[in-house]
């Protein structure tokens, strides 16, 4: 019963975190076609869209590596690199943590929206860094 439960925590975990990554893709793609304005992002500081799109292009490869690593995580039971990827998701708690409190200074935008986003990615990294496989 009890490994039971701890398969359905880790698999909230990982869909969690897939929604997170799924979400900041979503984000910057629609911010690389203009749906969302670039002045929105990047705390405002972004002075064209030039600027802003190597940013978004970047945060895209970061979340892909993200879905993979999440995905490596959820499928796969890989106790001999247990430490490691513990390691690398206490890594993403502290880099998505950052990155909260970073939009919390950001524009209204980033304020309600991003923001959210973001306690996602961190509560979904925590859970997998202490969540036992």
């Amino acid at each position: 019963m009890l490994e039971k439960l701890k398969k359905i925590n880790m698999k909230t975990a990982v869909f969690m975190g897939i929604c997170f990554y799924s979400l900041t893709i979503l984000l910057h793609v629609l911010i690389m076609s203009s749906v969302i304005p670039f002045t929105w992002v990047n705390g405002g500081r972004s002075e064209s869209f030039a600027e802003q799109l190597p940013i978004s292009v970047i945060n895209i490869v970061i979340s892909i590596i993200g879905v993979v690593f999440t995905l490596i995580v959820g499928r796969i039971k890989l106790y001999k690199y247990k430490r490691g990827i513990t390691v690398i998701c206490w890594f993403f708690v502290v880099l998505w943590s950052f990155g909260f409190i970073q939009q919390l200074f950001g524009t209204p935008f980033e304020k309600m929206i991003c923001s959210l986003v973001l306690l996602i990615g961190v509560i979904s990294n925590l859970r997998m860094a202490i969540e036992k496989k």
